[in-house]
């Protein structure tokens, strides 16, 4: 492969293999990520897809190589996996008696606001589906050009997924496996000459909301072209680097890389980097399993963001994650302490230390993103004796560019609510009138409750553990 090798190793899920990115054009990693369909709040589990894109840009961009992100918007052409030709965008307007661009434009703002507290990097450019129909329009009159796509008997578009020899690379769904019957965005009443062929564009028929002109007729994108065709024109042709949720593997990957590969006429992707699901509390996260979690949940119950963005850090982002509330908090008291210590500048700077130490860190997360193995170092560090608080600085200053934990912020001491307050005074008079095992009591109470107590000469401190 020409071009640029970088320094960053990554696992293909297409090659099943860990590489190195390549930077193909010499001059920027060419990066590709799925964004979200803004029909309702991003809950944690998506999130964690976002993290994974910035942890790859901001660690490419502290090896000094340039990178060009692009993660699209999608607010049209997003099918109910429920509900038959049910758009989830006009089912969501519908819900809210609201019309549907002013539905997606507000949950689009709240998207950014999200990624803004989870110490997400804004991408180089979100365009949006409803604002690129014409690059979609372009793409799919190529493919009929081109033989890979044809107008069914109902008047919409479709993927002929036959000319596509290499179809089911990424995910192991191979076309002669498909059976009919299998569930993907459209019913076709029989309009398809081959049951495992997709919808590109979809006849309007009785819909009047989202609808567009076409050189087929009026109607609306499938959801799986809008991401060809923003990639191939917004990256110039190639994407060196493709990310998204393993659940979007199949159908929308492997869809997704026919159209680009029968446009192109070449592989267009070089590697598809994919994350493993979330869990939450041991089950899959889901309305009706009652446990669907938004950012806005953390922040109400008097948590740091960044507390979420430590948990992801703290697994490797092809593990499936079981995150808890116990896990959260844990980690905003570990967020707390790590500032409380990484915030005093005194003393002198061994700056050969703060060379050695980041350096080893950022080995372990270009080495796939092992941020785990990192923050096992970062760990080191804050509790190392050797160093002084100047040179431990330094360190979580450097490398809080690419973990993105604000480690040196200076902070207030968290406020606890009144019955810690209590514990807290509880204590102390007991260690006044020295009655140690009322104190001892007190002091297990207290770090139930995630607060650590220690006895110095001027009295008691407490720190969150």
């Amino acid at each position: 492969m020409s071009g640029v090798k970088t320094g960053l190793q990554l696992y293909d899920t297409k090659n099943k293999e860990t590489k190195a990115v390549f930077i193909s054009n010499g001059a920027e990693v060419r990066i590709y990520c799925c964004g979200p369909t803004v029909y309702r709040d991003a809950h944690v589990g998506n999130l964690r897809t976002f993290l994974l894109a910035d942890l790859v840009t901001r660690t490419l961009n502290f090896s000094g190589y340039r990178t060009k992100l692009i993660q699209n918007i999608t607010d049209v052409g997003h099918m109910n996996e429920d509900v038959p030709d049910e758009d989830k965008m006009l089912a969501q307007s519908s819900k809210e008696n609201r019309d549907p661009f002013e539905i997606a434009r507000d949950y689009e703002r709240k998207f950014h606001q999200d990624l803004a507290l989870l110490g997400v990097k804004p991408a180089d450019g979100y365009p949006r589906a409803s604002e690129t129909i014409d690059l979609m329009i372009a793409l799919i009159s190529k493919l009929i050009e081109n033989g890979n796509a044809y107008v069914g008997t109902d008047a919409s578009v479709y993927f002929s997924a036959q000319t596509f020899e290499s179809y089911g690379a990424i995910s192991g769904n191979r076309l002669d496996a498909l059976k009919p019957g299998h569930r993907f965005e459209y019913t076709d009443d029989g309009a398809k000459r081959f049951h495992a062929d997709w919808a590109l564009w979809k006849n309007a028929g009785s819909r009047t909301q989202m609808v567009w002109e076409s050189p087929w007729g009026a109607g609306f994108p499938g959801w799986h072209i809008e991401c060809s065709a923003m990639s191939l024109k917004l990256l110039s042709g190639h994407v060196d680097l493709h990310i998204g949720g393993i659940d979007l593997r199949f159908p929308h990957h492997e869809n997704e890389r026919a159209q680009s590969n029968a446009a192109d006429g070449s592989e267009v992707v070089d590697l598809w980097l994919h994350g493993e699901h979330l869990l939450f509390e041991g089950r899959k996260m889901s309305k009706s399993a009652g446990n669907v979690v938004l950012l806005k949940d953390l922040i109400a119950k008097g948590i740091d963001p960044l507390a979420l963005r430590l948990c992801f850090l703290e697994n490797r982002y092809r593990s499936q994650m079981d995150l808890t509330w116990d896990s959260i908090k844990t980690a905003d008291g570990t967020l707390a302490k790590w500032r409380e210590r990484f915030s005093d500048k005194s003393g002198e700077i061994d700056l050969e230390q703060v060379a050695t130490n980041v350096a080893q860190m950022a080995l372990d997360i270009n080495l796939d993103l092992d941020t785990p193995r990192a923050l096992q170092k970062l760990r080191k560090v804050e509790k190392d004796s050797t160093l002084s608080p100047a040179t431990k600085h330094a360190i979580a200053l450097k490398i809080d560019e690419i973990i993105g934990l604000e480690l040196t912020k200076v902070m207030s001491k968290k406020a606890v609510d009144s019955n810690i307050q209590e514990l807290l005074l509880a204590r102390a008079n007991a260690r006044t009138n020295k009655d140690f095992k009322l104190s001892d009591e007190l002091r297990d109470k207290l770090q139930s409750a995630g607060i650590e107590v220690k006895d110095t000469p001027s009295g008691q401190e407490w720190n969150w553990l």
